[in-house]
């Protein structure tokens, strides 16, 4: 198969890519609700609330495997039909860790969570290109990931609120038909997608030697990475700000969540038509966040004016990176995007372990320094590569 048979729609299928978006965030919103429930879910199966939290890590961690290899073990399948396997999946995946009778249950069922995840993130850009025209590309992920963005914002508070009401089973098994509600506009509205390219492992490590490529996924890394190195010590540096009250704190994290909804609107229509000043101006916007937040600890309004524009610059990451990826591969872009996606998960563990080293040893705002500066270096990077 050639990159003609895949010649993106005339008339972009909006009802089609909506339905990629609300898998996704049914997905995220999955894989969170852990963190909403944890000290329930830990009394109730009898285990700490550290070893409850490993639901997570063993979910991010399958995902990092999944990602680049799903393609390669369903080389010729409809992408539509694994779309809605793997969101299939996830529903079993709530309603098993709904009724685990132990954490080892729910443990194993959240593999399967993970599993879904990153094969449902590796082959969406791909699906979604086939369903736009080229320059709509940005604006289809725009919507792909808001959904992504919104539950990231909202599944930690919510599922924190309705777990006080429905117990944390009950979460689950919302989860589950909301699930269930994204499998039914799959299977209403996705075309059939074929493969995008010749998936397999040949492909696979071919996409991986491809120079630009190669140097581009270590750019997103250092970008990703300086991140989470530094946005995973948010809390304690917040604690540096004279007179942050836990209230003000919740205000701060909200403010957060709605600028990473801003940058996400923001990035499509910037990346369908200034991809180059997008993938240096949004680590750009990070590190000077992160510097900001360092240098203004003193002052509370300065400390809100960095916190929105960092959550301004990472909300616009993930239509960024993916965009990038797939106008740098488009024939290989089910391996190129897997590769990005287990690439992302690995910086994000790499970025909180230096940062976690960094606070030990030197203090949180060498963490935010460390972290600004790795993104910056990314963004440049990657804007000085040139695509094919």
């Amino acid at each position: 198969m050639t990159t003609t048979d895949l010649t993106p729609a005339v008339r972009a299928d909006w009802p089609a890519v909506s339905s990629v978006g609300l898998g996704l965030f049914t997905l995220v919103a999955s894989e969170f609700l852990p963190a909403s429930t944890l000290p329930r879910i830990a009394a109730d199966l009898g285990v700490s609330e550290g070893t409850a939290g490993q639901a997570v890590t063993a979910t991010a961690l399958v995902g990092a495997l999944t990602a680049p290899t799903i393609a390669v073990l369903l080389p010729r399948a409809d992408r539509r039909k694994v779309l809605i396997g793997l969101t299939t999946l996830a529903v079993v995946s709530n309603v098993l860790v709904a009724v685990a009778p132990s954490f080892w249950g729910l443990l194993a069922a959240r593999l399967l969570l993970g599993a879904a995840i990153a094969g449902s993130w590796a082959f969406a850009i791909a699906v979604t290109s086939h369903l736009v025209p080229p320059d709509r590309l940005g604006r289809a992920l725009t919507v792909v990931n808001t959904g992504t963005t919104v539950a990231t914002v909202a599944a930690v508070p919510l599922g924190a609120y309705l777990g006080e009401v429905w117990g944390w089973r009950g979460v689950f098994w919302l989860a589950a038909a909301a699930g269930g509600a994204a499998v039914l506009a799959q299977v209403r509205w996705l075309p059939a997608v074929p493969p995008s390219g010749f998936p397999g492992l040949s492909t696979l490590f071919g996409t991986l030697r491809r120079p630009v490529l190669a140097v581009g996924l270590v750019a997103i890394a250092l970008v990703a990475g300086g991140h989470f190195a530094a946005f995973t010590y948010l809390r304690p540096a917040a604690a540096l700000v004279p007179g942050l009250s836990a209230g003000v704190l919740a205000a701060l994290l909200l403010v957060y969540g709605v600028a990473n909804v801003v940058g996400n609107l923001v990035a499509g229509p910037l990346a369908d038509r200034r991809l180059t000043l997008l993938v240096l101006g949004v680590p750009l916007l990070i590190g000077a966040s992160t510097w900001g937040f360092a240098a203004g600890s003193g002052s509370l309004a300065l400390v809100f004016v960095a916190v929105f524009a960092w959550g301004v610059g990472f909300g616009a990451v993930p239509t960024t990176f993916q965009t990038w990826v797939a106008r740098t591969e488009p024939d290989r872009l089910e391996s190129a995007s897997g590769l990005m996606i287990a690439v992302f998960q690995a910086a994000i563990a790499a970025g909180a372990f230096a940062g976690g080293l960094l606070v030990d040893h030197a203090g949180v705002r060498a963490a935010l320094l460390a972290g600004g500066l790795s993104a910056v270096l990314g963004g440049a990077t990657l804007a000085t590569l040139r695509r094919r």
